[in-house]
């Protein structure tokens, strides 16, 4: 359902709700500096009933930096944009943590990043640390690094996050952690095996790490909005930006630098980028969904080989509904947030509100008193403020395992828009569907089974 469309918020609200007197704001917390209060007739009452009790829910800490402790020697894998993104954040959560090697698949990405490193924070990156190709990740793994920070296309994540969990070394994994059944399964494996090693392992799922997002979840957990009903979740934007294929680019080298527009590599959109928000339903809800029907389409899409919109309904695990849509098309309605209905209220992430079933606002996230509270307000940069204070604690944390059921979540909406079939979650997970080409190197491929997917089958003819 678009927000905008003939049904009104407060019609679907009294449609989907249960019958049931409304409770309103539990008890105060140290949190409640970021939190403002308003309308509702119930405000006094005490007699909302938790989801999920205190201390039953991870909740983390959120300070500007992290707490001083032991030197942090890091590695990047995948020098492109998010990549020295993450290097950046890394630098900006702690004092003593640096940065010693680089790897990416092109050179000049390296040198890059290597350049903006000196000329930025002094940081000089030697040539026996800058690690080229394929094959980069796992020089950087071993070049003495304490931690790694993987940025590259997701297709490769799982086994780099393998490589680096066997070398003992504690990882930041940019998401999507997978873009097919086979690195779930690699993924899951491997964060077994992390949480055995006690090692610390963040995903960049980072509204797990935004003040707002993390003090919504709590107001939810403590039942403000009571049992959840059903959901949408909307990432809708202009197009991303792409790469024309260039003198001189091998078939491989092309697609790599035009990573965004192939589902080999990223997985697609829905994928790559909507993963965030299916992922605030799953964690609101901690529920997986048990099958998807799904469609999309590729309207303005100028390369690769993946679809620019897709739409998804979702049946969760106990019989209630998630509604998925997003789009990258010019000149088209943008909407980036969430919505979680509830028996007593819903909340909207494009507010931070908490409203009643008339539309009181019961609870507002206070941005204000965060700035006057916070210096450090960028969630990019909290999640590795998260990561390196249990590093230094030694409090293992592995959000990899978290992180694969949106993924996977959004894999199966994708193979449902795909084919046209409904898709389940034991198929996928048991699925031997796997995206990475048979014949992948740097130089020549056959790029004839990169196509766009249609779905079904040709009408019949009589």
């Amino acid at each position: 359902m678009k927000k905008n469309s003939g049904i009104s918020r407060r019609s679907f609200l009294k449609s989907t709700a249960m019958a049931g007197a409304l409770s309103a704001i539990g008890g105060g917390s140290a949190a409640t500096v970021l939190t403002s209060c308003s309308g509702g007739n119930n405000a006094g009452s005490n007699a909302q009933k938790a989801l999920k009790e205190p201390g039953t829910y991870y909740i983390p800490e959120l300070p500007d930096m992290a707490t001083d402790g032991k030197e942090l020697k890091a590695g990047i894998i995948g020098c492109g944009g998010r990549g020295s993104g993450a290097a950046f954040n890394f630098l900006a959560a702690a004092n003593g943590v640096t940065i010693v090697a680089l790897g990416d698949t092109f050179k000049e990405r390296v040198d890059e990043l290597a350049d903006k490193l000196k000329k930025e924070k002094n940081i000089d990156i030697p040539a026996d640390k800058r690690f080229v190709g394929l094959d980069a990740y796992k020089q950087v793994i071993d070049s003495g690094v304490d931690v790694v920070i993987v940025a590259t296309p997701p297709v490769f994540r799982p086994e780099h996050f393998k490589y680096a969990v066997e070398k003992n070394k504690h990882c930041f994994l940019e998401k999507p952690i997978c873009v097919d059944p086979i690195g779930y399964r690699t993924i899951m494996a491997t964060a077994k095996q992390a949480k055995a090693k006690n090692l610390c392992v963040v995903t960049g799922t980072q509204r797990h790490h935004q003040r707002s997002y993390v003090e919504s979840y709590k107001k939810v957990m403590e039942g403000m909005i009571g049992e959840i009903t059903g959901g949408i979740v909307y990432w809708n934007q202009s197009m991303l930006w792409y790469r024309e294929r260039q003198a001189g680019w091998s078939d491989c080298e092309w697609m790599i630098k035009d990573w965004v527009n192939w589902k080999w590599l990223s997985g697609d959109h829905i994928v790559e980028q909507h993963v965030h928000n299916i992922d605030v339903f799953t964690w609101f809800s901690g529920l997986k969904p048990v099958k998807a029907v799904g469609f999309g389409s590729r309207q303005r899409r100028l390369t690769g080989d993946q679809y620019d919109n897709f739409s998804v309904d979702f049946t969760m695990e106990n019989g209630i509904h998630l509604h998925s849509m997003c789009r990258q098309i010019d000149g088209c309605a943008n909407n980036v947030s969430e919505f979680i209905q509830g028996t007593k209220g819903s909340w909207d992430s494009s507010t931070m509100e908490i409203k009643d079933l008339a539309g009181n606002v019961l609870w507002k996230y206070d941005f204000d008193a965060e700035k006057n509270t916070y210096k450090q307000t960028d969630p990019y940069t909290l999640e590795h403020v998260n990561w390196i204070n249990c590093i230094r604690a030694n409090k293992p944390i592995e959000q990899a395992s978290e992180t694969a059921v949106p993924n996977m979540a959004a894999i199966m909406g994708r193979e449902s828009a795909y084919t046209g079939a409904e898709t389940t979650w034991d198929a996928m997970t048991a699925s031997a569907l796997d995206y990475t080409p048979k014949d992948l190197n740097l130089g020549k491929m056959d790029m004839s089974g990169f196509v766009v997917p249609v779905p079904g089958k040709p009408i019949d003819k009589k």
